[in-house]
């Protein structure tokens, strides 16, 4: 048996590995301890807490009690279902024929794809596109501006040239038509890079808020992460037409942990299809 020999030089990684580690849990650590904490107890320690002596869910049910909340969830729910679903599709439906050499124009396709990730055309022309088009103050101006990502194309695209021809030129010969190879051959194929690109869509309409506050007035359409944002900015209740009981500090790191649990709840599902997605796909020098 060969027994493992740590030399000065591996403690010393693993102690700043360690340290590095621990100042990383330290935030979360604290906003939920927050959350969780009594308001007297957090007053007693100079509003620093990190392990309760005692716990309770009241900020998190007078969170909930507040109709805001619970809306502003299924709004950011309906973004991430319907906007990734949608994302994944046009972005499929671009990759794939960006990634036959064959297609006519391909060259130009590409350096306008490219050309996009560079340059844009701005926040005021972006805004009054979405208000031409009657996209304001409605839950669409928060994904159709964002429907593609340049740079998903590509890792899609760049996956896709790397499938073997022979599989496309057998089911044509099979008589498959590329609406039926798309579906049949390459979906199927794509799975791993799909989950990959997927998640990034996800997280992105997940935390989303910028476009929010750009386009969006109404506050029944407000996401998640708006509402969130605002509680943090203004140090109000969640509603200030309401008289809330609990402590401001409170709600606001249960909101924190409200907004922040779904994605850390799901990513450790998808991180073997991530990493083995982002392999696949990554684009070749």
């Amino acid at each position: 048996m060969v027994k493992a020999r740590f030399t000065t030089f591996d403690v010393v990684v693993y102690a700043i590995l360690l340290t590095v580690g621990l100042l990383t849990l330290l935030p979360f650590m604290y906003v939920i301890s927050v959350s969780l904490t009594p308001y007297s107890e957090v007053v007693r320690n100079g509003g620093f807490v990190l392990i309760p002596h005692e716990f309770t869910m009241d900020a998190y049910r007078q969170l909930f009690d507040r109709p805001i909340i619970p809306r502003a969830f299924g709004v950011t729910l309906f973004l991430s279902i319907a906007g990734t679903a949608m994302n994944l599709a046009l972005t499929l439906l671009m990759a794939y024929p960006l990634s036959r050499k064959k297609l006519p124009g391909r060259t130009s396709l590409l350096l306008f794809v490219v050309f996009t990730m560079l340059f844009n055309g701005g926040l005021i022309p972006t805004y009054l596109i979405v208000k031409e088009t009657y996209l304001l103050n409605t839950i669409w101006a928060m994904i159709i501006p964002s429907l593609i990502w340049a740079f998903n194309i590509l890792v899609m695209k760049t996956f896709l040239e790397g499938l073997p021809e022979e599989l496309f030129e057998s089911a044509r010969m099979d008589g498959a038509g590329e609406g039926v190879i798309l579906l049949r051959l390459v979906m199927p194929l794509s799975i791993p890079s799909l989950v990959t690109i997927g998640l990034f869509y996800l997280v992105g309409h997940w935390n989303q808020f910028f476009l929010g506050v750009l386009y969006i007035q109404n506050t029944d359409l407000f996401p998640l992460q708006l509402v969130v944002r605002n509680m943090l900015i203004s140090a109000s209740s969640v509603e200030t037409n309401v008289d809330v009981t609990l402590p401001t500090a409170t709600l606001q790191m249960a909101a924190v942990v409200t907004a922040s649990l779904p994605i850390v709840l799901v990513y450790p599902f998808f991180q073997k299809h991530l990493t083995k997605g982002m392999l696949l796909g990554s684009i070749k020098g």
